[in-house]
């Protein structure tokens, strides 16, 4: 059985920028803090459900209450997003005796839809994750902005550059894209948006400390192992 635990955090603390090999969901049973990761900046206050995929990254924020966060395994075949739940003390009650299924009640309860902010930071986090073969330089002049301005914004608000997070957006994409693959790795290296297999290599090691043939493999294994 999964491990499930909630996380306390002080009024004012601030979590820099990392990452999770396995997805989760992050349900706030209170208080409150801002999340600012691959799926946005998302202000999270109690009731609300964060599900993340596996490898995602993020900066938590936490506000002058403080927060409580139930950290609960993902359920297979659930999308990443961010919504709410009505009664989070159900799920928080589950899930002292079965993590799995506070998680499986979070998702048949899971309401999709919160306010997101819509500055110019969290527009280009969204652009960068929709596509990561987005140009930075033609999207800052589109939008009327220097790149070298929006290259430092944008690393204050998300601890990251953004070269970095459209980085790790192909990377994700191209993990993901990696166990269904049968040609060689150069032509998946061309076909995820890298300039070459060397570059896909030194990404994929550096997110998952395996090279691309052995994230391949394991997770082909994964697929492939019967369920007990």
């Amino acid at each position: 059985m999964s491990a499930a635990g909630i996380g306390r955090h002080m009024a004012g603390e601030c979590l820099p920028r990392h990452r999770h090999a396995r997805g989760y969901i992050a349900l706030v049973l209170g208080g409150g803090y801002e999340e600012a990761g691959d799926q946005g900046r998302l202000n999270a206050r109690a009731g609300m459900a964060i599900l993340h995929g596996d490898w995602t990254a993020h900066r938590d924020r936490f506000g002058a209450r403080g927060a409580q966060v139930l950290n609960l395994p993902a359920v297979a075949g659930a999308l990443s997003g961010a919504g709410y739940i009505s009664d989070p003390d159900t799920a928080a009650r589950l899930a002292e005796r079965d993590p799995v299924a506070a998680a499986t009640y979070v998702c048949d309860n899971f309401r999709s839809g919160v306010e997101r902010r819509d500055d110019w930071p969290d527009l280009l986090a969204g652009a960068l994750a929709a596509d990561p073969d987005l140009t930075l330089g033609h999207w800052a002049e589109a939008m009327g902005l220097d790149r070298a301005s929006v290259s430092r914004g944008f690393a204050r608000a998300y601890g990251v550059t953004p070269k970095r997070f459209r980085l790790e957006a192909r990377t994700r994409r191209a993990l993901a894209a990696l166990s269904s693959w049968r040609g060689n790795l150069a032509d998946f290296a061309a076909d995820q948006g890298f300039a070459d297999q060397a570059h896909l290599a030194r990404s994929v090691v550096a997110m998952t400390g395996m090279p691309p043939v052995g994230f391949r493999a394991k997770s082909v294994q994964a697929v492939a192992r019967p369920r007990g």
